[in-house]
């Protein structure tokens, strides 16, 4: 049975303004990253129904797949029951999530002692981000 709420609310102050924000492919439940929504990027997000994260390394907001195409489509959002983590899932428009070209940002596996490549390469970044 499911319950409709109204209770949709993340709570921006009790981490000190971001969220993290699991990112998974809607149709295959794959993990595609992890990023960080500031109130003014999930605003965004909730606007254009694509995704909008807050880059904290240049300290600004950012249009996923704003620059490579790669945009992420919002499926459906979920919010974690302390208001403090949200789940994305998105349709992955182009196939790469990962600014170095793949699929998903979780590319390398380590098994054992060996560290292996877990998930397709799918473009150049040197060719996209010129």
């Amino acid at each position: 049975m499911t319950q409709q709420t109204t209770d949709f609310a993340p709570d921006f102050e009790k981490m000190q303004g971001l969220l993290p924000a699991i990112v998974q492919d809607a149709a295959s439940g794959e993990v595609l990253m992890l990023a960080y929504m500031n109130e003014e990027s999930y605003n965004k997000t909730l606007e254009t129904g694509e995704a909008h994260y807050w880059s904290r390394s240049r300290q600004t907001l950012w249009h996923k797949g704003g620059t490579s195409g790669h945009v992420q489509k919002i499926c459906s959002m979920r919010l974690d029951c302390d208001s403090d983590t949200l789940l994305l899932l998105v349709e992955q428009v182009g196939g790469a999530a990962c600014h170095e070209g793949y699929r998903s940002c979780f590319y390398r596996e380590l098994k054992g002692d060996v560290c292996e490549t877990c998930s397709p390469l799918v473009f150049d970044p040197k060719e996209v981000y010129k």
